[in-house]
């Protein structure tokens, strides 16, 4: 035994990474395999994700293959989505990998490291938490931080764990933008007389409204932008309720000339709206990690979620906007299960417009990603 129980990686030839979680938490993860790929280059390194989430990673150069769990599964009958769960299993027990990791706390990543027959199987402490016996899974075992700690960094303690310790340069978020994205994202933007990086980006919803602003906030903040000349896209997912959002906040602001995109692009093509914008405003959400990896001055509002664990990533024209109360954050749905959160409705608008003044002003390349107002 070696000091650090450290597994032998030199015969590791293929691996098994495994990342079921929501798009912006998949994308925060692909350092991990770029750190994996320079330590052992030989090796084929797959990713096993949800189906919706792929965009995140795919044209990262170092995956291989991708293994798919489509969500809409759970919409068919028992026996339908047991046999396309099984069958997803036995391509995985049939791969031969060398190395599962897992990167996720729910017990189907679990299963699958488990099923994967690897001799070598890496895994968070789920103390004490779904599975009987699920910590017995994995021959390496990553402790959790008790502290507020970057999800990035929280996963490449995976890597630590294991003896891989990545550089500080090699910690940096990876997207890549395919061309006919850019291509359509450019042809969009032509068609409403935009020219590339004359425009603000304002991405106001998530698929959790407690994480938003209200819709007179956006709309006012639309208004002051406008004041200042400058050319509006707003974008949103294409959730009927983020549309409706985007609508209301519209409606809100009638002589405000807004080029509305929301539901009407795929992640590549908003993400290549975010590369060619002068700066995205958005809120704790997948754009917000989007711009971290693609560098385009960036202000984010944080609210109950923490801007420790979630916010920019090595990126020195993002701005955290923030309230400093006592109370936040607290993972709360909004004060008191409201769905509503007092400490993003009492953002001051002009706290914002500061913020964005930062980011795409004299400040360029100062590090001060975090903006707490009173």
């Amino acid at each position: 035994m070696t000091y650090g129980n450290y597994p032998d990686l030199s015969k590791v030839k293929r691996v098994l990474v495994i990342k079921m979680r929501h798009h912006g938490d998949v994308l925060l993860a692909s350092p991990l395999f770029s750190n994996l790929k320079k330590v052992i280059p030989d090796a084929q390194i797959d990713a096993f994700i949800y189906k919706d989430t792929l965009p995140m990673l795919q044209g990262h150069p170092a995956i291989a293959e991708y293994l798919l769990y489509d969500r809409d599964w759970k919409k068919q009958s028992f026996f339908k989505k047991a046999s396309k769960e099984l069958s997803l299993l036995k391509e995985i027990r049939s791969s031969g990998y060398d190395l599962a990791i897992n990167l996720t706390e729910g017990d189907r990543g679990a299963i699958a490291a488990l099923v994967s027959g690897s001799p070598i199987r890496v895994g968070f402490d789920p103390q004490k938490s779904g599975l009987l016996g699920k910590r017995k899974i994995y021959t390496h075992v990553v402790k959790v931080c008790p502290h507020p700690r970057h999800a990035v960094e929280r996963q490449l303690d995976v890597l630590r764990r294991i003896g891989i310790f990545p550089e500080a340069e090699g910690r940096d978020l990876f997207l890549h933008v395919p061309d006919e994205a850019v291509k359509k994202a450019a042809d969009l933007l032509e068609r409403e007389e935009i020219r590339p990086g004359s425009y603000v980006l304002i991405h106001p919803a998530s698929r959790w409204r407690f994480k938003c602003l209200s819709t007179p906030q956006i709309a006012q903040l639309l208004s002051r932008l406008h004041e200042r000349d400058l050319r509006l896209v707003i974008s949103s997912g294409p959730d009927s309720q983020e549309i409706a959002m985007v609508e209301e906040i519209l409606s809100l602001a009638p002589n405000v000339p807004v080029y509305n995109s929301a539901g009407k692009l795929t992640l590549k093509e908003l993400a290549a709206f975010i590369q060619n914008a002068k700066a995205l405003i958005c809120v704790d959400s997948v754009p917000l990690h989007i711009a971290s990896a693609l560098k385009t001055p960036v202000v984010v509002m944080f609210g109950p979620t923490s801007e420790q664990n979630w916010g920019p990533w090595m990126h020195p024209k993002a701005r955290v906007v923030a309230q400093k109360f006592s109370c936040r954050p607290c993972y709360q749905d909004g004060c008191g299960g409201s769905k509503m959160s007092d400490c993003l409705f009492s953002i001051p608008i002009d706290a914002i417009l500061s913020a964005f003044d930062d980011v795409v002003g004299s400040n360029e390349g100062v590090d001060q990603s975090l903006k707490l107002i009173r």
